[in-house]
């Protein structure tokens, strides 16, 4: 007999039954009058499927906790891989060839400063992808900043004003173009309208390939801890 799994029960006015598994555990939104035995029940059979994802999070928790950065290891810029090198000195970098860092530096720090890095390599790199396409595009967004945001690439504010995750200087250049030419779109198009597709296939006719390969990128960071 299969084990019956724990489930946290939202009741709402909705048509059908909707199953969440996340990291703090599984959910079900249901019919207000639905009854329990029957919300059981499909819970049940989908017990398979539901013990299959909260594997996948277990493994994708593991992996992150064991996340660290250590000289010699690759990481990701602009697409391609380099390696963290340690130099004599104190000062950090990247020269084409390799990120590089001063001696005897924790795993802790080495990525506390890759991070600050990748932010002041993010910001020249945006914010010249995004004076070049707003200019093909005439549109005149009012400044470019750099956050720390985990899972939203980029915004427009309503004042025109452009932000950019750090996290997107790992992307490869044509999925940062994609980015920049969503955002700037929002500018003219405010929504997720055809009319705002049309903006963006007229400057990207393969935004659907290069937002794909985005979904990608999301998902590889997803078991890496940049905290």
């Amino acid at each position: 007999m299969p084990n019956k799994t724990d489930y946290t029960l939202i009741r709402a006015r909705r048509k059908s039954v909707a199953i969440y598994v996340r990291d703090s555990g599984v959910s079900v939104r249901a019919p207000l009058c639905m009854p329990r035995r029957d919300i059981d029940a499909l819970v049940a059979s989908k017990g398979e499927w539901i013990a299959d994802k909260l594997a996948a999070l277990g493994e994708q928790a593991a992996r992150r906790r064991a996340f660290a950065l250590r000289y010699g290891d690759l990481v990701l810029f602009r697409g391609a891989e380099y390696p963290l090198t340690a130099r004599a000195g104190t000062r950090v970098g990247f020269d084409g060839a390799c990120f590089y860092f001063p001696l005897g530096l924790t795993p802790a720090e080495i990525k506390s400063l890759l991070v600050r890095l990748y932010r002041r390599l993010a910001k020249l790199h945006l914010t010249e992808r995004t004076a070049r396409f707003a200019a093909h595009m005439n549109v005149a967004p009012t400044a470019v900043g750099i956050t720390a945001a985990k899972t939203r690439w980029g915004s427009c504010s309503a004042q025109r004003r452009l932000n950019f995750s750090w996290r997107l200087a790992l992307a490869d250049d044509a999925v940062i173009d994609y980015v920049v030419v969503h955002e700037l779109a929002h500018i003219t198009e405010m929504n997720h309208s055809a009319r705002f597709w049309a903006i963006v296939a007229g400057v990207l006719p393969d935004y659907r390939e290069r937002r794909a390969r985005l979904a990608v990128l999301q998902k590889r960071l997803g078991a890496e801890n940049w905290e």
